[in-house]
């Protein structure tokens, strides 16, 4: 299976409602963009207006990073699955039982969204991951669980651009890498630690990019967009 198809940005939806959200999607093409639908946006407004985003043709990226006993996040996969979602997501962290018990709830399902394990946020720097007992580089721990999410069956992993060409030299060009942390150049890195520009990351391989506020947040998102495209 190839991967990186056309559109290659996925804009994270981070809206606290319905209608904010909708002001801005209405303004989008699925064939420009695809959408992340996070922790925040699903719990406020649920599975309806994930609905409504995939009847208006976009492919929505289901961002819930499951993380719980294999059963578990297996029923919660099958659920995203049934939804129609294009991506969900796990914690590589869950370990192999977990990881293989959502691949086979997936395979099972009549719609099979891609299957993405979460490696270590973008979010984390060596010191944080250091207070929570892994004294190592975050690079090295992000090689260990896409191995393991690999090897357990998943389509690709969540990771910083930063990390991009060593997992592909690693895991193979067909190991699908999924990079938040992309800021076009002079944006604010908000609370990213291990940033690239969306043409650094596709140079070094990222399939797809994860935007957010430089878009969302932009008095003009719909040329943001398309300034990143054009980077692209």
């Amino acid at each position: 299976m190839m991967y990186a198809q056309e559109p290659r940005v996925i804009i994270a939806l981070d809206f606290k409602d319905e209608l904010s959200t909708l002001l801005l999607v209405d303004q989008l093409q699925p064939d420009l963009c695809r959408l992340k639908v996070g922790k925040e946006l699903f719990v406020r407004c649920g599975p309806s207006l994930v609905n409504k985003l995939i009847n208006k043709g976009f492919d929505v990226f289901l961002d819930l990073k499951f993380h719980d006993i294999p059963n578990t996040v297996a029923a919660a996969c099958q659920a995203a699955a049934d939804m129609g979602v294009w991506m969900v997501n796990v914690h590589a962290s869950g370990g192999r039982k977990m990881m293989e018990y959502a691949r086979e709830a997936i395979d099972k399902s009549d719609h099979k969204p891609l299957l993405i394990g979460v490696t270590v946020l973008t979010s984390l720097s060596r010191l944080d991951i250091a207070e929570v007992g892994l004294d190592i580089e975050p690079a090295i721990q992000v090689s260990r669980l896409a191995e393991l999410a690999r090897d357990s069956g998943l389509d690709g992993v969540v990771c910083s651009p930063l990390e991009v060409s060593n997992l592909k030299q690693q895991l193979g060009q067909e190991f699908c890498l999924v990079t938040p942390g992309v800021r076009p150049a002079g944006a604010a890195i908000g609370d990213q630690q291990r940033v690239m520009t969306p043409s650094e990351a596709l140079s070094a391989g990222s399939d797809y990019l994860v935007i957010g506020r430089p878009i969302t947040a932009s008095s003009n998102p719909i040329q943001a967009l398309n300034d990143i495209i054009s980077e692209c």
